[in-house]
């Protein structure tokens, strides 16, 4: 049974990293599906999104924004409280913040790149940013709903797949995400047997992401975000508790730690 048709009531959705990209595109879809009863969305600068105002004027109170600088725990934490005062429990949670290249993090080609300034801010972006998220909003996760918990991972991430090397900060911040969502599903298991935690890869989304780094793209593998959303929507709707702490490609392919 997908996971749509496994929830008895109107879904509680959250969509963290919101406001662009991969994150504004599965917070739209999420919108259009009539599973859906609100969307939470989540984003440093909320209000100033004119794309998610748009959203708000066509579906409403269906969909309400949140700023958060999902970095800071304190700021998670206070995050957390203003969910809980609108909702009793969550059925699907949704991370797709992440960076690659920034002023601080780079995309390391060799050892001698490496900076720790660049590892913190590798680290707190793409690996600690979701798992404070899922720890401050657990209290809505526990129960016997069914709910999933999916954060966007990549396949640069997999220890056994690297064959090229490289990408230092950016690779093993998505390694430790990796394994701190195989962790948090065990606990997870114990507290809603009908929960559900995965590490998704989206493939080479035209984002900002990936946009200094689209040369080598072959044309048929750099998608579009509304694709690549389309595509994780997919992967959590097909995936459920016993699937729960594995890693998956946007295709259903799954990929090795």
């Amino acid at each position: 049974m997908q996971f749509w048709q496994r929830i008895e009531e109107p879904a509680q959705v959250l969509v963290a990293g919101a406001s662009r990209g991969i994150g504004l595109a599965l917070t739209a879809q999420l919108l259009e599906r009539t599973e859906v009863g609100r969307v939470i969305a989540v984003a440093r600068q909320a209000p100033a999104s004119a794309d998610l105002q748009a959203l708000q004027k066509r579906h409403g109170a269906r969909l309400q924004t949140f700023s958060c600088d999902l970095r800071s725990d304190a700021a998670v934490a206070e995050l957390a409280s203003q969910v809980r005062a609108q909702t009793e429990r969550l059925h699907l949670l949704l991370c797709s913040v992440g960076i690659l290249q920034s002023e601080a993090a780079r995309a390391e080609k060799s050892l001698t790149q490496l900076s720790l300034e660049g590892l913190m801010a590798s680290f707190h972006s793409n690996c600690f940013a979701p798992i404070l998220l899922l720890k401050h909003l657990l209290p809505l996760l526990r129960g016997k709903h069914p709910c999933s918990v999916a954060a966007l991972s990549a396949r640069v991430g997999s220890i056994g797949d690297n064959h090229l090397g490289g990408w230092y900060s950016y690779r093993a911040s998505k390694a430790a995400l990796n394994q701190l969502l195989h962790t948090a599903s065990i606990e997870l298991r114990r507290l809603n047997p009908q929960s559900c935690v995965l590490s998704l890869h989206p493939g080479t989304t035209d984002t900002e992401l990936s946009r200094p780094f689209q040369a080598s793209v072959a044309a048929d593998k750099l998608f579009s975000p509304d694709f690549a959303a389309r595509c994780l929507l997919q992967q959590v709707a097909e995936h459920g508790p016993e699937d729960s702490g594995s890693f998956w490609a946007w295709d259903g392919q799954r990929i090795p730690w």
